[in-house]
């Protein structure tokens, strides 16, 4: 479990440095002339400029909650999945393949990503390049905290706190306007290869607050909270609800499951009980994660 990101601006080091190179009354830390706050990512403390001009995210959720709190004028690039908001500057950078030349390119002051692939969070700290490292949340707090953290380092605290506030009521309104979900089972479907998540995962705990239960929970042996499942496996739980998390990816919907073999038979096909989501919003722990939540919610207004 990672720790809780609190937004600690550092102040010590005007315990241990001269006087003049501290600043003020205002909670930020001067720095040869320069305000910084100190963020605690799980790259662990990282300095960055108090009102960075030139952000690159590399990380789709990142970037929309960038935008969410106000931060969307200091982005300069983002990455090629990044497709939220329309407005956002997409290049062809990658979070899958970073590459620190390209990168460094954009002359960011601020590079913002969910995952240390190839080395990027050193190679670009050698360049002095500050860099945030904020995963993929595991618990609803953490996509709360990080959402946090990307507050104070542009300069935008208030506003995210804001939207991490309208989120918590959102999802708690949906939670408690769907009692009748408690007992029923459901599926969530990644591709069509029949791949799940387990209660363990993010997903699967956004689940697990109205109550539902996984039957991908049980076929989980090695796999990480990702298990792929079989036919027959599928077939004999007969889940009350199917979630598709792959209409994008892998054009599936209601009309593609109930030609597969057997699956008219099953429940949430037979009472239409199956979901069609939105890939993105599935998948991502960012502002829109109070939408997830409601598709949930109503699925389950339907079924009794």
């Amino acid at each position: 479990m990672r720790p809780v990101r609190s937004l600690v601006v550092v102040m010590a080091a005007c315990v241990v440095t001269l006087a003049g190179a501290c600043g003020g009354d205002d909670g930020t830390t001067k720095t040869s002339g320069a305000k910084t706050v100190t963020v605690q990512a799980a790259n662990g403390a990282v300095q960055v400029p108090a009102d960075p001009k030139r952000i690159v995210s590399l990380s789709p959720t990142h970037t929309e909650t960038l935008f969410a709190i106000g931060a969307g004028p200091q982005v300069v690039a983002v990455d090629d999945y990044s497709n939220v908001p329309a407005n956002a500057p997409r290049t062809k950078l990658s979070g899958f393949k970073p590459n620190a030349e390209a990168i460094i390119a954009y002359k960011p002051d601020l590079v913002v990503l969910s995952d240390d692939l190839n080395g990027i969070v050193k190679a670009l700290e050698k360049v002095k390049v500050p860099v945030l490292l904020e995963p993929a949340a595991t618990k609803l707090d953490e996509a709360y905290d990080e959402i946090n953290d990307l507050g104070l380092a542009t300069g935008h605290a208030a506003e995210a706190k804001k939207v991490v506030d309208g989120m918590r009521t959102e999802i708690a309104k949906t939670v408690a306007a769907s009692s009748k979900a408690k007992g029923l089972t459901y599926y969530h479907e990644l591709d069509n290869q029949l791949h799940s998540v387990t209660s363990q995962t993010f997903v699967g705990q956004v689940y697990g607050l109205f109550g539902l239960r996984n039957i991908a929970d049980a076929a989980d042996k090695a796999s990480g909270g990702y298990p792929q499942l079989s036919r027959e496996y599928l077939l004999k739980q007969d889940p009350d609800l199917i979630f598709l998390a792959d209409t994008k990816c892998c054009g599936q919907n209601a009309a593609t499951v109930a030609k597969r073999p057997g699956w008219p038979d099953l429940d949430a096909v037979k009472n239409k009980g199956v979901v069609e989501l939105d890939d993105d919003v599935a998948s991502r722990w960012g502002p829109r994660l109070p939408e997830f939540a409601k598709a949930i919610g109503a699925a389950v207004q339907k079924t009794q």
